[in-house]
């Protein structure tokens, strides 16, 4: 049995130690971003986490690690950044490469209790995370226009959380959180930087397709290492 209630007081304390301002100097280039997805296999008994390491400003795919465990904790709302985290541990801690910036396919402070899976995981590494998400978590925000690159604050109990960003036409949009050690503009900044034309920015574009196992990522990656 698992005592919830210990667990969200963690993230209600662990959350006050999210830093939600850069510290990344304003001029500076990073060399590689990555991207970090998490997913399940055998009906959620194995978590399967990937991490992929691009250049930057290039985009290609420098590294990828994965990383698959036995799945540590089941599927409980608003916990699912302590079901995550292991695995994501365990795939960053086989990387050859460090990246500067991390784009983590979930929620960061855009969470009831501000401690998403980019916040847990940021904290943990102590590298600047930004949370990509496809869907909203919690939160209310206006109607997001057609256009690319519309935007809406996401609010929730009078604090914005976050910017709900439309990608690409005729797609859904995306929800952009801090994570640790950036801010909103720099969130939102980074993620537009790496755009390609897909609805989600490249680094977690390729962490979810190797997360998911998917055929184009698997022969895209023998090509490109």
């Amino acid at each position: 049995m698992y005592n919830t209630k210990a667990l969200r007081q963690e993230q209600i304390e662990k959350a006050q130690l999210v830093i939600r301002h850069d510290v990344l100097p304003a001029a500076f280039i990073p060399e590689f971003i990555a991207g970090a997805d998490v997913g399940f296999e055998e009906n959620g008994t194995i978590t399967r986490a990937a991490i992929a390491v691009l250049h930057y400003p290039s985009l290609k795919l420098a590294e990828y690690q994965i990383a698959r465990m036995a799945t540590v904790l089941p599927y409980i709302p608003g916990l699912l950044s302590f079901r995550e985290y292991p695995a994501l541990i365990a795939a960053w801690g086989k990387l050859n490469l460090r990246p500067d910036l991390v784009m983590v396919d979930g929620q960061g402070i855009a969470h009831p209790r501000r401690f998403g899976i980019a916040s847990h995981f940021g904290l943990l590494v102590d590298v600047p995370t930004i949370g990509v998400a496809k869907s909203r978590l919690c939160g209310e925000h206006a109607p997001v226009g057609e256009v690319v690159g519309s935007r809406q604050p996401l609010i929730d109990h009078g604090e914005q959380i976050g910017l709900v960003w439309r990608s690409k036409k005729r797609c859904n949009p995306l929800y952009i959180s801090i994570g640790h050690k950036v801010n909103i503009d720099s969130a939102i900044g980074w993620v537009e930087h790496c755009m390609k034309g897909y609805r989600l920015p490249e680094p977690t574009r390729w962490a979810d397709g190797i997360a998911s196992n998917r055929a184009f990522f698997r022969q895209t990656m023998q090509k490109s290492l």
